[in-house]
């Protein structure tokens, strides 16, 4: 079976995915009276499981409420050693390189995975690890924050597959890895 590894995340115009203080309440910056969600349910129809680094986990347990996925969650982390007890069964701690990292998810069954966060987006793709991108752009300027991309050992080239337009305003491009 061919195993996918896909980004889907949002950035400024600037190419930030948060702000200077970690901030992300601008990406609600465009009005959605019709909650559109923009392709995500598609994509978790796609994914078999997430895998996110430790600063995007402790974001999302800080908005509270009920755990928001229901794919199993592997979560990459140097310090963290326990998973809260409302979690177990739904995530796993995992950590090292991204290509042992890839081995370990897939010897237990899951191929097409959904990457998120900046860190290990950006280790991911150091290690030319991601098979497409779904970039989401939301028209602001922050001026700084948590920057999507970092430095690449070697420049990666991608097709674009598609561009879309939600809300009138913010634009949605989907990019598959050139191999």
């Amino acid at each position: 079976m061919k195993q996918k590894n896909i980004v889907f995340i949002a950035k400024s115009l600037d190419g930030y995915i948060a702000g200077k203080n970690g901030e992300i309440d601008w990406l609600h910056s465009i009005p959605n009276p019709d909650n559109d969600d923009m392709g995500y349910h598609q994509l978790m129809d796609e994914v078999d499981a997430i895998v996110m680094g430790r600063t995007t986990f402790e974001t999302v347990c800080s908005f509270g409420g009920d755990w928001p996925y229901e794919k199993h969650v592997f979560v990459l982390s140097h310090s963290l050693s326990e998973i809260p007890d409302s979690l177990v069964g739904k995530i796993s701690l995992l950590k090292g390189e991204p290509s042992n990292i890839l081995r370990q998810i897939h010897d237990k069954g899951y191929s097409n995975l959904y990457i998120d966060g900046g860190s290990t987006i950006q280790q991911f793709l150091n290690e030319d690890l991601i098979d497409e991108l779904r970039i989401t752009t939301i028209p602001i300027l922050l001026g700084g924050g948590f920057p999507l991309f970092g430095v690449l050992e070697q420049p990666l080239k991608f097709d674009l597959i598609e561009s879309r337009i939600f809300l009138d305003q913010i634009v949605q491009s989907h990019y598959k890895r050139i191999r």
